[in-house]
C-alpha cells in the first residue's frame, strides 16, 4: 500500500483539524492508501512545547497586541535575518524525533497543514536529504511568508487571492492549486434542518442563533447570552461550550432560567447537524471554523479575532457580505439586533455564500498528490 504521512502541529485547533479531515477524507475515497495523522508537538521535549504551542495560545489570548508585532514583524523578516536563523536553529535542535518518525513510517507523500513541518523538510531537502514529495495545505486565507519554503511540490489554496499571492511570493503558478480548506467529508452531506433540528432538541422553526465560543476559552460568554436573550423577538440559542466543563454549567444555570430559549452543548462531534439548525453563528474566524460555515451557507458574526490569519479571514468574509465583525459583546448585542430586524439582509447574506464553501476541499487535495508520480 502506498503511504501518506499528514503533518500538523497543535498551535491552535485549525491545523489539526484540517490534518483529521484529510484522513478520513482518505480512508473513505483512498482504502488502498495508509494515511497517517502525526502532531509534531507529540515528537517534541515538554519544554518546547510550551513554548511553542502554549505560549501562543497565551500571547494570543492575552498579549494581543504583541502577537500582532511578532506576526507582521516576521512576515516581513528576511529569511537571513539573525532572528530567523536563530529560530530555525532551535526549532530544528527540538524536532530531530521528527526524522525517526519519518524513517519508520516510511510514506510516499507528506502533506503538511502548518509551516513548521514543511520548514524542517524544506531544510533537509535543501541539504540533498531523501525526503519523499512535500505538499504544504495553507489554513487560512492569508498567506504569511513562514509557510512559502523551497523544494515543496505543490502548494493548496483557500482561495483565488491566496493563490495569487502565493504566486507573488515566488512560488510557480503550476505548483497552485486552489481547493479551500479541508473540513470533515460530513459537511458535504445535504442536511435536513428540521431533522437535525429534533436530535439536538431545538425548534426547527424558530430563528436560531449558534454561539461558538466555547472551546476558544473567550471570557464573558455568559454574559454575551443574557445580553442577546434580552433582545426583543421570538428566537433560541444554541451555546457551546466544548470541553468547558465550567462554562457548560454556567449555560445549563442561565438555561434554567430561561427555558425554551437556550439550549447548551458540550463537545460535539457532528458540529455539522448543529449548524444546519442556525440562521446565524457568533465565532472567531478560524480557518477551519469559517471554511464549516461557509460550507453549511451559515453567516456569521466574527468575534475576537487573532491579529494577523484571523483578522484576514474576517476581511475575506466581510468583503464577500457574509459576515460582520463585532468589536465587544456590545457590539455582539446591537448587530444580532439588527440581523434579527432585518430577515432580509440576513436572507442576501446566507445566498452570497453560495460558491464560496468548499465542503469538499479534503478530496481534490488528496486526489491531487496521489495523483503524483515520483
Amino acid at each position: 500500500m502506498r503511504r501518506l504521512l499528514l503533518l500538523s502541529v497543535s498551535a491552535g485547533a485549525g491545523h489539526g483539524r484540517a490534518a483529521e479531515a484529510l484522513r478520513v477524507q482518505a480512508a473513505l475515497s483512498f482504502p488502498d492508501v495508509e494515511t497517517k495523522h502525526l502532531d509534531v508537538m507529540t515528537l517534541v521535549p515538554n519544554s518546547f512545547r510550551k513554548l511553542y504551542a502554549d505560549y501562543y495560545i497565551k500571547i494570543v489570548e492575552h498579549h494581543p497586541s504583541v502577537w500582532a508585532y511578532l506576526y507582521h514583524a516576521t512576515d516581513k523578516m528576511p529569511r537571513d535575518a539573525l532572528f530567523a536563523k536563530v529560530r530555525r536553529a532551535v526549532e530544528r535542535l527540538n524536532t530531530r524525533s521528527l526524522r525517526d518518525g519519518l524513517e519508520e513510517f516510511a510514506p510516499d507523500y507528506i502533506i503538511c497543514t502548518h509551516f513548521l513541518p514543511a520548514e524542517l523538510l524544506a531544510h533537509d531537502i535543501k541539504r540533498g536529504r531523501a525526503v519523499p514529495p512535500v505538499w504544504v495545505q495553507v489554513t487560512d486565507f492569508d498567506l504569511h511568508r513562514m509557510w512559502v519554503q523551497v523544494g515543496m511540490r505543490g502548494y493548496f489554496a483557500a482561495s483565488d487571492e491566496i493563490a495569487f499571492r502565493m504566486a507573488q511570493r515566488g512560488i510557480p503558478v503550476a505548483h497552485i492549486r486552489v481547493t479551500g480548506i479541508p473540513i470533515m467529508p460530513a459537511f458535504s452531506q445535504k442536511l435536513a434542518r428540521a431533522e437535525c433540528a429534533r436530535e439536538i432538541g431545538v425548534k426547527p422553526d424558530k430563528t436560531t442563533l449558534l454561539l461558538m465560543t466555547g472551546g476558544a476559552g473567550l471570557a464573558g460568554g455568559e454574559a454575551m447570552i443574557e445580553r442577546l436573550l434580552a433582545l426583543p423577538g421570538d428566537f433560541q440559542i444554541v451555546a457551546l461550550a466544548g470541553k468547558n466543563q465550567q462554562l457548560l454549567m454556567k449555560y445549563r444555570s442561565l438555561a434554567t432560567a430561561h427555558p425554551g430559549r437556550l439550549l447548551p452543548i458540550g463537545f460535539t462531534t457532528t458540529i455539522e447537524r448543529v449548524m444546519a439548525c442556525a440562521d446565524l453563528a457568533v465565532t472567531k474566524p478560524g480557518g477551519l471554523t469559517v471554511s464549516e460555515c461557509l460550507a453549511i451557507g451559515l453567516p456569521m458574526v466574527l468575534i475576537s479575532p487573532i491579529p494577523g490569519q484571523e483578522e484576514r479571514n474576517a476581511d475575506f468574509l466581510m468583503e464577500q457580505g457574509v459576515a460582520v465583525k463585532a468589536a465587544d459583546i456590545v457590539a455582539v448585542e446591537f448587530k444580532i439586533g439588527q440581523l434579527l430586524k432585518e430577515p432580509e439582509r440576513l436572507k442576501q447574506m446566507r445566498e452570497k455564500m453560495r460558491g464560496l464553501g468548499r465542503p469538499d476541499a479534503a478530496h481534490p487535495v488528496l486526489s491531487h498528490v496521489l495523483a503524483d508520480q515520483r
